[in-house]
């Protein structure tokens, strides 16, 4: 409207239209308006919060509060269990893979229960089987870290995997008894051999006038005969009950006797590592002179497809003949 035309206008008409719009009540304001707070807060400033202070340039810690933060705001090491874990590397057969493998493990900080080391069906592969403890995570990132070195084509857990895993175990045990086994295992100081070597001779002389005759040397059941002061009857019946005993634990964890001496036997054992380890325990109060292991070997089952109704080959319909029905 422009100023001419206002003039034209009565002044009544002017103020009633003035006071209308006046008196015309504002709409609300839409609800989803981000800034009905915002304007709230900035129209009513004592409930407004305090400004916060700021520095340019704050201050350091003191050693008191590094301490306290390095205490209790640090996070908790992780509560995960300590487990058994079974990998399995296909590595290129070449020079210096087992260092450089056992090198990242042992950098890591574990302890490695056993390692074995094998060649495959193919030349240029070899298979090597780590057994371990430590969590989870921390296995899947050494897991990870050995799959980056070249001449590693794969390392897979088989933690929770079935597998079949077989160690063997060499033992040489003692058919004397426990006493002349452990008088093998520690031998006397250096001060003592002397006297040692005076008492064979004066049991040599023993032995000669008492039998007769002197043997050729000392033999495994002279020596303990002469300290359980039994007769070599009872020494050779003593020790083929411990061979008969030593023969039934092997048999009953399906190992064999391979070597029998005057005066120990050799064990072979192939079985879990829970099982050989079962062994160890029952014949170690005869004696267990020496002992070797050769780790852990694994492989995984091969999956079987289960076996179902609907997996039943559907035969082929005969025709039925009408004739042999029953009537109705």
């Amino acid at each position: 409207m422009s100023l001419a035309s206002l003039r034209r206008v009565p002044f009544a008409a002017r103020a009633f239209s003035t006071t209308a719009a006046a008196l015309k009540p504002a709409g609300p304001k839409p609800i989803d308006d981000s800034t009905s707070a915002l304007d709230y807060k900035l129209h009513h400033p004592s409930k407004r919060p305090p400004h916060l202070a700021t520095t340019h340039h704050p201050r350091a810690p003191s050693a008191e509060e590094a301490v306290t933060n390095i205490l209790y705001n640090t996070p908790p090491p992780s509560a995960e269990p300590f487990k058994r874990h079974l990998l399995n590397c296909l590595v290129q057969n070449e020079p210096g893979v087992l260092s450089r493998v056992s090198g990242i493990l042992a950098g890591r900080g574990f302890n490695i229960d056993s390692l074995v080391v094998c060649q495959t069906e193919i030349r240029d592969l070899s298979r090597m089987s780590i057994v371990l403890k430590g969590q989870d995570a921390v296995i899947e990132q050494a897991r990870r870290q050995l799959e980056d070195l070249v001449p590693v084509w794969a390392v897979l857990d088989y933690t929770n995997t079935s597998v079949i895993e077989r160690e063997l175990l060499l033992a040489k045990v003692s058919i004397l008894g426990p006493e002349v086994a452990q008088s093998q295992l520690a031998p006397p100081p250096a001060e003592e051999v002397h006297d040692g070597l005076m008492a064979r001779e004066e049991q040599l002389v023993r032995t000669f006038e008492a039998e007769g005759h002197l043997p050729a040397g000392v033999s495994g059941a002279a020596l303990y005969s002469s300290r359980r002061h039994i007769t070599q009857s009872e020494a050779l019946i003593a020790k083929n009950l411990h061979l008969g005993a030593v023969k039934t634990l092997a048999d009953q964890f399906g190992g064999r006797v391979v070597d029998v001496a005057e005066e120990s036997v050799i064990v072979e054992l192939t079985a879990k590592s829970t099982r050989v380890e079962a062994f160890l325990g029952l014949i170690r109060p005869f004696g267990v002179l020496e002992a070797a292991r050769s780790g852990v070997m694994m492989l995984p089952r091969t999956p079987i497809t289960p076996f179902t109704e609907e997996d039943l080959p559907v035969g082929q319909s005969e025709e039925l003949d009408m004739s042999l029905l029953p009537p109705g």
